[in-house]
């Protein structure tokens, strides 16, 4: 069965240049009809005896933004896009792609097979494939390290991330910018080269490629860096096995076969289908049910914080790095100026690792002002308030604010968990408060929690979330409820690590089995990270009975163990070193408050401390959904995957349930709750799909969410 083909190539001529124009909104993937559309104009610029160049470039703001994802697995008449790309490599006239915008995956593909390639300033080229799990898999893995070298190419494809035309015509990838019209600057570039008698195809420059046989730090270099930076994932080793094969092979189509293997193993790899999930959830994530897509955005010229220290200082540096001149307030002259220190020395850091040039750090920098007073905030945008959590004060900030801000400034708090409500309350605009939970470091975590106030405008929700955007944050939307949803789910779950503590297990043990399926830390390392002195000290201020989960840590505190602080939680650690040590010390108290609470410590598989600790995640995420807590099933996988070390190549928690099968989540908890009733008791909404066979986010005759509850008006009680 075939679809209709979509996209097209505008054909048109400029003296003896023939100008193929890739056109298919609004960023120009190679869809059938582009395939099918540079088949024909290749062919027709080939047939006309007074064509003696061809330019293809993108129209918009894009060249190509890389293949059409949407068409994985269907059929279509016309040329696949190897054949397309064939008819452009072995043009028997001169191709020059002139990069007008995005050139990414298979756009960046499309332009190594042209003989030549010039980009605008603001080109960007780049092989993202492995984000979504694949691997560029249109000649990139073959034709990028013969271009650049293997050794570039590798970090490359397997950071994912797009290079500036600076940078990449630096690297060897285009060679030339245009500082003017680009076609016009195309144009005389091809004039220049049309009558030279050979024309350079990428594919017979093996120069690069010689020079590293044999050299077996190439690959061994490519493999640590995957370790470090894609642990579990399985098509970084796939990217890394066809640069080898483009250094060892003799034969480039040897290796265009072995590419080609290669990614068919990683499209029929679950891992793919897990980071579609999340690519496509994140723009998902971004889009607020009820809101209308023409509310009108506030423009955010300027903005204001209110505290400068880890928290505030990292909101600051979002800000500044998307362009929004930043005023940071304390009213703590040492306070402000350690805040504006440590801010520069974050940049610094930066420049010293090249990721930022040192003009770049100035106009950053230049971007946030410090200030001692209230009133310098009365014409800011939005004042984002980021001091410690306590309620009172935040109350109190946020009167002060509303006193002395524009009337339309929205409000919002960096809170991980306070009343919403109960903050606007003290304003005279509700509908302007918001909550923005930034994760920390909040300059490096991806994560924005943005929390709907029961008052809270579709205008307020809108600029917020778009905010979150150019500040380049995975945004999701939660109403304002208990925990909001990370923190939420994540009480679960440190609850079944604290209880397998109790029943028998070891802090390294939980933490290994956890991080073997792939969380990036594990729940002891996180505790002590945290701080276990934190929940402790609240308890006892109000004077409230430790929980049995929380016997073993409280006990730890009363024996001066707080974590990472002061060197000595569930784990040990050596002075100025994160790495944790194991306490054996701690093993008999582990051991004396299992006995004082009769319980029976025992043997405990690696397999049920996964099971137990990812499904209570699961489980309070359905409860999550059904309360309207949370818009979409995908929003929490988001959030998980981008606030709490979630593995992406696992698709994320509620992902993983629906891999797992609904129906044997339930068993596994059903056996649990012979250990605890009532926690493992599943959510109304986990019952019913798995009573269907239905999954998160695509149950058969039910919307997960919409026939429970209206998104909108569901426990906008608050806390």
């Amino acid at each position: 069965m075939t679809n209709e083909l979509k996209g097209k190539v505008n054909y048109s001529i400029n003296g003896n240049i023939a100008i193929l124009e890739v056109d298919n909104p609004p960023v120009n993937p190679l869809s059938s009809g582009v395939r099918a559309g540079l088949s024909e104009s290749i062919a027709k610029a080939n047939a006309d005896e007074s064509i003696e160049g061809i330019i293809l470039t993108g129209a918009g703001r894009s060249f190509i933004a890389g293949a059409d994802i949407s068409e994985f697995g269907k059929s279509y008449d016309g040329p696949d896009l190897h054949a397309a790309l064939r008819e452009i490599e072995f043009s028997n006239k001169p191709v020059l792609a002139a990069i007008n915008g995005a050139a990414l995956g298979g756009g960046l593909e499309t332009a190594l097979v042209c003989n030549y390639r010039m980009g605008t300033n603001q080109a960007i080229v780049g092989l993202p494939e492995v984000n979504l799990g694949l691997l560029p898999g249109a000649g990139g893995t073959q034709r990028l390290p013969r271009l650049i070298g293997p050794s570039q190419a590798l970090k490359m494809m397997l950071a994912g991330t797009p290079l500036t035309a600076k940078k990449a015509l630096e690297q060897g990838i285009i060679d030339a910018i245009s500082e003017n019209s680009l076609i016009e600057d195309a144009i005389a570039f091809l004039q220049e080269k049309i009558g030279l008698s050979e024309h350079p195809k990428v594919r017979d420059k093996n120069e690069k490629v010689l020079e590293a046989r044999g050299a077996e730090n190439v690959l061994a270099e490519a493999k640590a860096l995957a370790a470090k930076t894609r642990r579990g994932q399985f098509a970084p080793g796939q990217i890394i096995a066809c640069v080898e094969a483009a250094i060892n092979e003799d034969d480039f189509d040897v290796g265009m076969k072995k590419e080609s293997d290669y990614f068919l193993e990683c499209l029929m790899n679950p891992q793919r289908e897990a980071m579609i999930h999340i690519f496509f959830g994140e723009r998902a994530a971004s889009k607020i049910a009820d809101i209308p897509k023409e509310t009108p955005l506030m423009p955010i010229k300027k903005a204001g914080i209110i505290g400068s220290g880890t928290m505030g200082g990292g909101i600051a540096m979002n800000l500044a790095n998307a362009g929004i001149p930043v005023l940071i307030l304390d009213q703590d002259e040492k306070n402000l100026e350690k805040g504006m220190s440590v801010i520069e020395k974050n940049y610094q850091m930066m420049v010293d690792r090249g990721r930022m040039s040192q003009e770049q750090k100035e106009m950053v920098m230049g971007l946030i002002t410090p200030t001692l007073s209230y009133d310098d905030l009365s014409d800011v945008d939005i004042a984002v308030e980021a001091v410690y959590e306590n309620l009172d004060l935040k109350q109190e900030i946020f009167k002060t604010l509303d006193e002395v801000t524009k009337g339309d400034a929205i409000l919002a708090s960096n809170t991980s968990g306070l009343d919403i409500d109960a903050i606007a309350s003290v304003t005279n605009r509700p509908g302007k408060v918001v909550g923005t939970h930034f994760f920390s470091p909040a300059n490096v975590m991806r994560l924005l929690e943005v929390v709907r106030g029961k008052d809270s405008s579709d205008e307020t929700m809108a600029t917020v979330m778009s905010l979150g955007k150019k500040m380049k944050k995975a945004a999701v939307v939660s109403l304002n409820a208990p925990g909001f949803i990370g923190n939420r789910m994540l009480a679960g779950y440190t609850h079944q690590a604290n209880m397998l503590l109790l029943e028998g297990a070891l802090p390294n043990q939980v933490d290994s089995a956890l991080e073997s399926f792939g969380m990036s830390m594990g729940p002891f390392r996180m505790l002590d990270l945290v701080g276990l002195d934190l929940g402790w000290r609240a308890r006892k201020l109000a004077d409230i009975e430790t929980p049995l989960a929380n016997k073993i840590s409280d006990e730890l505190c009363e024996r001066d163990r707080f974590g990472q602080k002061n060197s000595k939680g569930f784990y040990n650690y050596s002075e100025g070193s994160r790495a944790p040590n194991p306490a054996p010390e701690n093993e008999e108290i582990y051991k004396e408050i299992s006995n004082k609470n009769n319980i029976e410590r025992r043997e405990i598989s690696d397999q049920e401390i996964i099971d137990r600790c990812i499904l209570a995640l699961v489980n309070e995420g359905a409860r999550i959904l059904e309360e309207g807590v949370a818009q979409r099933s995908g929003d929490m996988d988001i959030v998980y995957i981008n606030g709490y070390g979630f593995p992406i190549w696992r698709g994320g928690p509620m992902f993983y349930a629906n891999q797992l099968g609904l129906e044997e989540v339930i068993n596994k908890m059903s056996a649990f709750s012979e250990l605890d009733e009532e926690f493992w008791k599943p959510a109304p909404l986990l019952k019913k799909l798995s009573e269907i066979s239905g999954t998160f986010g695509e149950a058969p005759g039910l919307d997960e969410r919409a026939e429970l509850l209206s998104f909108k008006n569901a426990n906008m009680g608050g806390v």
